[in-house]
């Protein structure tokens, strides 16, 4: 006889309960259960890659390669990313400020919404949807062809070698390329003052001195820094719990994706809040 699971047991539980309101209460209880030990889980899995990013061996090789993949075959993706971002906010925001004849304050605003918000939001974004989903592909295929369980036979732990040094590389490069795109972006903003509000270079130029302090950048550099953690964990967190062939890497991939960004934009809210109150 099998044993059965967690999971198992409260589904089975669930199928005996004749009567809808105690069903529904059940249903919810089930529901908290799954997400409680779904979260330990987690947690517990973080701690090891956290652990395991100061802990021998280090493997700087493989480290070096993800840094290459993340931030270097990401970049014209990036810097395209960034200047149509730039510039339709350069639109916007100018279209509105004209009405108060307020153009030469575009520089500074788009500037400062770059820094603090668009620009490690949106880099996260673009870097989930090409390196993160190819992290979740690649470890979910090798856990579907029993290659993590080769891996673990050999005494070689899975963390160890396929997660943390894509955690330490996206740690380092995503910072990086956030300030790429905050520079390429303002530069698309630019463009659409000069051409369609003809706004001075100048004034586009000081009113971004007067308005962009470090402190902004900074803001934006440490939301890309825990972006990066969380993308790189959920989604290789997806990928090593993958089964059932190619459709469970799809599957896993999809939910990697969708869970990041979601995650992203929560653990945005938390951080803008408190960057706001100190």
């Amino acid at each position: 006889m099998i044993a059965a699971g967690p999971f198992e047991l409260i589904e089975l539980a669930l199928k005996n309960l004749p009567y809808l309101p105690i069903r529904l209460v059940s249903l919810f209880g089930a529901y908290v259960m799954k997400l409680w030990i779904s979260s330990r889980a987690f947690a517990t899995y973080l701690f090891e890659t956290i652990q395991w990013t100061y802990k021998p061996p280090y493997r700087w090789p493989l480290i070096l390669t993800h840094m290459e993949y993340i931030g270097n075959q990401s970049l014209m993706i990036l810097i395209g990313g960034a200047v149509a971002i730039g510039a339709v906010f350069g639109l916007q925001i100018g279209a509105v400020f004209s009405v108060f004849q307020a153009e030469s304050m575009l520089g500074g605003i788009t500037g400062k919404a770059l820094c603090q918000e668009l620009g490690p939001l949106v880099t996260t974004v673009l870097i989930t949807g090409r390196a993160g989903a190819a992290m979740t592909a690649e470890i979910a295929t090798m856990k579907v062809n029993e290659q993590v369980d080769a891996m673990e036979a050999m005494a070689v732990d899975p963390i160890s070698y396929l997660v943390m040094p894509r955690f330490v590389a996206a740690l380092v490069i995503m910072p990086l390329l956030c300030c790429v795109f905050i520079f390429v972006g303002i530069i698309g903003a630019y463009l659409a003052g000069s051409l369609l509000f003809n706004v001075d270079e100048g004034t586009f130029m000081s009113k971004i001195s007067q308005l962009i302090e470090t402190k902004d950048l900074w803001r934006g550099i440490s939301k890309s820094f825990a972006f990066s953690g969380l993308m790189t964990t959920i989604c290789c967190h997806f990928g090593l719990k993958a089964s059932g062939g190619a459709k469970g890497v799809g599957n896993a991939t999809t939910n990697a994706v969708v869970s990041t960004l979601l995650a992203v934009l929560g653990v945005d809210v938390v951080i803008t809040y408190f960057q706001m109150i100190w």
